[in-house]
């Protein structure tokens, strides 16, 4: 018989530690975000683990009250995919940023998104390397001047969701630093789903790389530079919500309902759990309106389950049910 979990708060995921971010810094805004979280997703405290790389963000299990490890560079997704096989009951979170997870990282990050393994990453994307002061990452602009590129960056950056979809990731989300309330609910959902779940944070660098995402984030401008999007609801936006998007052609276009005869119904209606991620990626590429929100959340086989089906199946084929059985079946054996 299971017994109830208990009815936690965000306090009881605040370690004793001290927070030593930057003051300013969004990453106090995603702590807080998930501490706020976790007490809405039904797991026991004791079976939450968060596994991190280096950089600032990698911090990230000291200051919460549950079990974790602050592993090397670029390669908490092997981490956290041993810990989840090991235990499949935990649920493991992996913490990174732009540069742990896509330059260093980049092999294990795109593998573990393809693998489907049943835990989460939150991918906290500043377009820079904070925590070593200032170095373009794999996410920085072309032409922007950093620690490393006095001159300007001369290299095109990696779009994390696009890079994603590619490597077949069945669940996309991403969401401004400075929206506690809506991460907190995306954090919740990616619990929820059963496969590898990615969340980039849109998040900002008060020292290296201040206002970076400000141009779509800022209060005064999200509305209508960002479209947030929710599965089955038209795709709308504005801060009038008379805009809206179709598909013209190969291409999204913006289109403002009332002009030219079109009504909310022409709009597209957002389908995160489609199979096919082909729109998905026009959602993650599409530069106005930024897309935010659930993008992709594909329901698909986990890993896990496809080991168990195999291994299942062949113990049902074995004439040999136990090493024992192997060991004394003969003075020799064939392995099939």
């Amino acid at each position: 018989m299971e017994t109830a979990v208990k009815k936690y708060t965000f306090k009881d995921f605040a370690s004793d530690q001290e927070v030593r971010w930057c003051p300013g810094c969004d990453d106090y805004v995603i702590l807080r975000s998930m501490q706020k979280a976790l007490p809405e997703m039904g797991v026991k405290k004791e079976d939450v683990v968060f596994i991190s790389g280096i950089g600032c963000s990698s911090r990230f299990p000291y200051y919460m009250d549950t079990y974790g490890m602050h592993g090397i560079h670029g390669r908490a997704p092997g981490i956290a995919s041993g810990v989840k096989l090991a235990n499949p009951n935990l649920s493991v979170w992996v913490v990174t940023g732009d540069g742990d997870a896509m330059a260093i990282g980049g092999n294990h990050f795109i593998h573990v998104l393809r693998r489907n393994i049943d835990l989460n990453i939150i991918l906290f994307n500043n377009e820079i390397y904070g925590l070593t002061k200032g170095q373009f990452s794999p996410t920085s602009l072309v032409g922007q001047k950093t620690k490393s590129s006095p001159y300007g960056n001369t290299q095109p950056p990696f779009q994390p969701g696009e890079l994603a979809i590619g490597a077949q990731a069945r669940f996309f989300a991403r969401i401004g630093g400075n929206n506690p309330k809506d991460m907190t609910q995306i954090f919740i959902e990616a619990e929820k789903f059963k496969g590898t779940s990615l969340i980039e944070v849109l998040q900002n660098c008060v020292i290296f790389n201040d206002g970076c995402f400000t141009n779509v984030t800022d209060k005064a401008v999200k509305e209508d530079k960002q479209i947030y999007l929710e599965h089955g609801k038209p795709m709308i936006f504005g801060k009038n919500r008379d805009k809206g998007l179709v598909l013209n052609g190969l291409k999204l276009e913006v289109v403002t309902i009332g002009e030219n005869g079109i009504t909310q119904e022409d709009l597209l209606v957002h389908n995160a759990k489609e199979k096919d991620p082909t729109l998905h990626q026009m959602l993650v590429r599409l530069e106005y309106p930024l897309a935010t929100g659930i993008i992709r959340s594909f329901n698909d086989v986990t890993l896990e389950e496809q080991e168990d089906a195999l291994t299942a199946q062949v113990k049902a084929n074995s004439n040999f049910k136990k090493t024992d059985d192997l060991f004394f079946s003969g003075e020799t054996y064939k392995v099939k």
